[in-house]
């Protein structure tokens, strides 16, 4: 018999059931969740052919370099001809490698048989966002970049998460720490700077800033302005590729020392001045550590997977489970479990378009959904994935994407979709492995009375039940 448990466990905590997938998880809807709960979480087969940051830096600098020496010559139109069409190719490649890229994160989570794990590379990469909204090169390194710094860390240390987050290229460009320099640095004191080139650029607080309100404190955490350009400052150098600077680190992360600004730096009452990146990392240990990054994420995560308004009572019990582990996020997520305000109302959570385009597919399990088809819903329900408009990543709460307007762009998919669907997706089954555990008494009189298959389906599909998790 399937149960509430089982509905709430498959679609709050996981992504959707899989066809019959609801009979197996009401035998133990908790130790289905925690048994997905694994420190190893190897790179799903469907991302593991993806190109990754390394090659796709070297695409972009090696573009780059070759429009920059064209300028350089001075050529005419005819030149300039070339480079706009081989700027163009590049342009086009580039979002090529998007598409192909979220198609397949996007595939791989239809698919996986540990939805709670994918659900929470889903959370933490929302958590530490980055965008090809305002950065069209974010794009196709995006997904890379996830692989690189959430997969291998959701059950893992949340202050590993940070730093690897905090030097991956795609994050340094995304927030300009790249061509961030201390006004006393070597590269801001010498026109022509540590590795020959003129510069003229100053110090860029963006990461450092949202490493603070987003990512670890909160916007209420107890920081400063004078805090955040402390901590630019202390990050200053932190980069990628090149040449000069100390030894490459993981994911092509550079210390370029030029950049960096030198004497003593003050983050909330913490004095660094060793000169080196190490001051970087100890800055970052500690925000990980710090209570109000405690409070935060655990505000997040139960807003996330309760409800929300999320309840005082949950918070401090994931707040407190962080805290004594410091950041463990394999005994964060098994806390999560067992909030029992979790496990109350299968309904106190609205699905996102990318929430309900993935677990439609996973209900109807009807083989590959077309590509140019899946990105052109995914635009018209406005969530792409690593397109959200600023640095917060994508709202988690029902009144920023239903309204009048958004819920009719779902009906429509809906009614679409159905029509699409072969004649061996029956709506008598499709009903019993999603909804029927928790389906009120007008949602099953209107899907028995649909005079079509298609109509059955696309009522349950578009049911409040489908749409809440």
């Amino acid at each position: 018999m399937v149960s509430k448990d089982a509905f709430i466990a498959a679609n709050r905590f996981g992504l959707g059931p899989l066809p019959l997938e609801l009979d197996v998880i009401a035998k133990n809807p908790r130790g289905w969740l925690k048994r997905q709960i694994t420190a190893e979480q190897k790179t799903p087969s469907l991302l593991q052919n993806l190109p990754n940051v390394a090659e796709i830096m070297s695409t972009y600098t090696r573009n780059r370099q070759m429009g920059n020496r064209g300028q350089n010559r001075g050529q005419g139109n005819r030149g300039g001809g070339n480079r706009q069409r081989g700027g163009n190719t590049f342009r086009q490649q580039q979002g090529q490698d998007y598409i192909d890229s979220v198609y397949s994160r996007t595939l791989n989570m239809i698919q996986t048989p540990a939805p709670f794990a994918e659900h929470m590379v889903k959370f933490w990469s929302n958590h530490f966002t980055v965008s090809n909204a305002s950065r069209k090169i974010v794009g196709p390194i995006a997904v890379a970049y996830e692989t690189d710094t959430i997969r291998p860390h959701i059950f893992g240390n949340f202050e590993d998460m940070l730093i690897a987050v905090a030097q991956h290229p795609t994050m340094l460009i995304y927030l300009d720490n790249h061509i961030s320099m201390g006004p006393k640095s070597q590269m801001a004191t010498n026109p022509r700077g540590g590795d020959g080139r003129a510069r003229a650029r100053g110090l860029n607080e963006n990461l450092a800033r949202e490493i603070l309100e987003l990512h670890t404190l909160g916007v209420n955490g107890g920081y400063t302005q004078t805090d955040v350009r402390e901590f630019a400052k202390i990050i200053t150098g932190w980069s990628f590729g090149g040449r000069g600077g100390g030894p490459e680190g993981p994911n092509g992360f550079r210390f370029k020392r030029w950049f960096h600004e030198p004497g003593p730096k003050t983050l909330l009452g913490q004095t660094y001045d060793s000169g080196t990146v190490n001051d970087g990392l100890d800055a970052l240990k500690m925000l990980a550590r710090h209570p109000s990054t405690a409070k935060f994420v655990a505000t997040k995560l139960v807003r996330h997977f309760v409800a929300d308004e999320p309840p005082a009572s949950a918070i401090k019990k994931i707040e407190g489970v962080f805290t004594e582990s410091k950041g463990n996020l394999a005994k964060v997520s098994e806390a999560l479990i067992d909030l029992e305000e979790a496990w109350q109302s299968p309904f106190d959570k609205t699905k996102t378009p990318y929430e309900l385009v993935l677990s439609t597919y996973r209900a109807l399990d009807t083989g590959k959904p077309d590509k140019k088809y899946l990105m052109q819903t995914l635009g018209e329900l406005q969530q792409t994935p690593f397109k959200a408009s600023s640095p917060a990543g994508w709202p988690d709460v029902a009144k920023e994407w239903l309204n009048p307007e958004t819920l009719m762009r779902r009906i429509e998919w809906m009614r679409a979709l159905a029509a699409k669907l072969p004649r061996s997706v029956k709506p008598e089954e499709l009903f019993a492995d999603t909804i029927e555990a928790v389906a009120s008494k007008q949602t099953k009189f209107w899907v028995k009375a649909a005079p079509s298959a298609e109509e059955a389906i696309a009522l349950i599909l578009a049911s409040p039940e489908f749409q809440r998790r």
